[in-house]
């Protein structure tokens, strides 16, 4: 958190691109408001989100790819 993790973020991506990346992408949104979001959608109906190559409104995913974004956001 704070500059430390600014820094730590900012290495991370100097050094995929030094090794021959690409492309790089990020969610930066919580798994609690990704949950929150599966509760009630209404309430995120504008909830973008990266998916794999495509982004999609969050509400629109099936629960199951959800269910696989939040995960991926805990890591």
């Amino acid at each position: 958190e704070g500059e430390k993790g600014i820094d730590s973020l900012a290495s991370l991506i100097r050094a995929y691109f030094k090794l021959g990346g690409h492309h790089i992408q990020f969610n930066v949104i919580s798994a609690d408001t990704l949950r929150a979001a599966q509760k009630e959608p209404e309430k995120y109906r504008n909830l973008i989100v990266r998916v794999a190559g495509y982004s999609d409104y969050f509400n629109n995913l099936s629960k199951t790819l959800q269910d696989e974004i939040i995960s991926r956001t805990e890591h």
